[in-house]
């Protein structure tokens, strides 16, 4: 059974402040849970179903302490409407110096506000083998529920970087591309793009703030054939990315 103090410190850390002073986050639901246990983050709390203990029990490493309560208590101390599964509270780890070469690949986010997108650009990241996202300081939380569940795990395999993009674009290597999404770019069903410096992606009403565009080598769109004015830019990302990934192989 939850006692009234840790149900209280869960319940806590659905709030960026407390996130940052305990450097924890809560973890939801099946799947993300046991890419939890698979992953090298650390452990605080881990409260498991009977169901899912019975057909997951053998997936918990040696040592792994956890406490069995029930899908009530997991939905009194989590944000999901309902988990018949288990709810993780794990260390948020302390990210190394971001290096970054001209051959590297990675996505920036300019002012993403909306958690479920980010939490998904995430889980493209992870599709895509993209390791590294660097997220303007005005983006959604990387830890925030709303994205740890969208990412459906993902987060266990790609690293967020939250500094000033403007800044960091100006310190990158001479030679390193910089590509900008922007319904006034140019038309990347006509370019050879292979998987090399920074896709920026925007913000979902405003695109990509001029200070940061300053910064960009080449803008690019994604050609529309009907009458629809934008795309989320989860799925916009989406589909820029997997045209920089096509030729990656040939």
């Amino acid at each position: 059974m939850l006692s009234k103090a840790i149900l209280k410190y869960v319940n806590s850390l659905q709030v960026k402040k407390y996130r940052n002073q305990h450097q924890a986050f809560v973890v939801e639901g099946a799947k993300s849970v046991l890419e939890l246990l698979q992953s090298n983050f650390e452990l605080q709390h881990l409260f498991l179903t009977e169901d899912f203990l019975r057909e997951h029990g053998n997936k918990l490493g040696k040592g792994i302490r956890y406490e069995l309560v029930t899908e009530q208590e997991l939905t009194k101390a989590g944000t999901f409407s309902s988990n018949n599964a288990g709810l993780a509270v794990a260390r948020i780890p302390e990210l190394r110096y971001l290096k970054f070469q001209p051959t590297d690949f990675a996505i920036a986010l300019d002012d993403i506000r909306d958690p479920g997108n980010l939490g998904t650009i995430i889980r493209i990241a992870d599709w895509y083998g993209i390791s590294t996202i660097v997220c303007s300081e005005t983006c959604a939380d990387f830890y925030n529920p709303k994205t740890i569940a969208a990412t459906m795990g993902s987060f266990t395999r790609v690293k967020a970087y939250y500094l000033d993009l403007a800044t960091w674009l100006t310190e990158l290597p001479e030679a390193t591309p910089v590509y900008g999404a922007s319904l006034d770019g140019d038309n990347l069903h006509r370019m050879q793009l292979l998987p090399k410096g920074v896709v920026v992606m925007g913000n979902e009403a405003n695109g990509i703030r001029p200070s940061v565009e300053a910064h960009v080598n080449r803008l690019i769109k994604i050609p529309a054939f009907g009458k629809a004015e934008s795309l989320n830019v989860a799925t916009a990302t989406a589909i820029i990315i997997d045209n920089f990934m096509r030729n990656a192989s040939l």
